[in-house]
């Protein structure tokens, strides 16, 4: 399996920072928290395995939705299709504020998430 098409998933709430004002820094660090778990938590899967082994050449796509409600549709089309991911709630406030997912081969997933446009 060849790691240039393995592809992590990195889905990220944009009302964080232009509804509730939050600075970019704890925005990155949502999406660092959550890449951090899932790769954690599918460390076995052979793509993970695949994708640490090659840490220069890691592949990361990162999307924004516009609200809570749309990264727990997302979230739930996710799961009812099996795809593997995290969703991070940031304590103490339990605000769903990313979803990341293992890693993949990109064609394997890339359907669930062509709509979405890269975060700005």
């Amino acid at each position: 399996m060849a790691s240039a098409n393995i592809v992590q998933y990195i889905v990220i709430r944009s009302d964080l920072t232009t509804v509730l004002g939050w600075p970019t820094g704890a925005l990155l660090a949502q999406a660092c928290h959550a890449c951090s778990a899932a790769l954690h938590i599918f460390r076995n899967e052979p793509t993970t395995i695949s994708y640490m082994e090659n840490l220069d050449n890691m592949h990361k796509v990162v999307l924004g939705v516009k609200d809570e409600d749309t990264l727990l549709r997302l979230a739930d089309k996710l799961k009812a299709n099996n795809i593997d991911y995290k969703i991070w709630v940031e304590q103490p406030e339990n605000i769903s504020t990313c979803i990341a997912t293992r890693p993949y081969v990109k064609s394997d997933v890339q359907k669930y998430f062509k709509k979405f446009k890269l975060f700005a």
